[in-house]
Parts: C-alpha cells; sequence; structure tokens
C-alpha cells in the first residue's frame, strides 16, 4: 500500500524550530521526488519544498533559508527542518510524491 504519514508538528515559539517526518511505505523514498506542502486555514495549499532523486532541493521564497528538506533512504523518511518560525507558518503541512494520495498532515502552530 502506497501511502505517506507526516509527524512532528506542534506548537512552537517565533523564532523556534521544529523537525516534521515523513514516513514513507510502499514505495522507495529515494526514487521520486518528494515535496512538501502546507494550508494555512482559509488559505489555498502552497508548496513549499522538494528534493529529487539526485538531492536537488528548491524552496518557496519565503522559507528559503529557514527550512531545510531532506531524505534518510535507510529510513524511508523524508524530513522538513524549520527553524525561525513565524506565526505565519502556521499551517497543516504535508508530504507527498506523484503517486501518492494526501496524507493526514501534520498541524504547525507558530504562537508566543
Amino acid at each position: 500500500q502506497v501511502q505517506v504519514v507526516e509527524s512532528g508538528g506542534g506548537l512552537a515559539q517565533p523564532g523556534g524550530s521544529l523537525r516534521l517526518s515523513c514516513a514513507a511505505s510502499g514505495f522507495a523514498v529515494s526514487q521520486y521526488r518528494m515535496n512538501w506542502w502546507r494550508q494555512a486555514p482559509g488559505k489555498e495549499r502552497e508548496w513549499i519544498a522538494i528534493i529529487t532523486t539526485e538531492d536537488i532541493t528548491h524552496y518557496l521564497d519565503s522559507v528559503k533559508g529557514r527550512f531545510t528538506i531532506s531524505r534518510d533512504n535507510a529510513l524511508n523518511t523524508v524530513y522538513l527542518e524549520m527553524s525561525s518560525l513565524k506565526p505565519e507558518d502556521t499551517a497543516v503541512y504535508y508530504c507527498k510524491a506523484s503517486l501518492t494520495e494526501w496524507g493526514q498532515g501534520t498541524q504547525v502552530t507558530v504562537s508566543s
């Protein structure tokens, strides 16, 4: 069964950090471009980061320099390290590959 399960969200203070995980099953993350997306309340889902099969990464401008996407092929897991968090980063975060459906996401709330 092809699926991804996101975890690691929670409450963080402005300026804080969180690490999100995306555990994949039924396929190898090493063989697919893996993406992180997010959806803030009342807004459309937006793409924020990608890691290619050659480990090339790209980011949405608003998270560049603060977020880092990475992959552990042995664990078949993709990560999103988030630092210098801002209230506007509050959203449900999703990871996705071309062959997967949307998962349940993980909620990130940035608030003092």
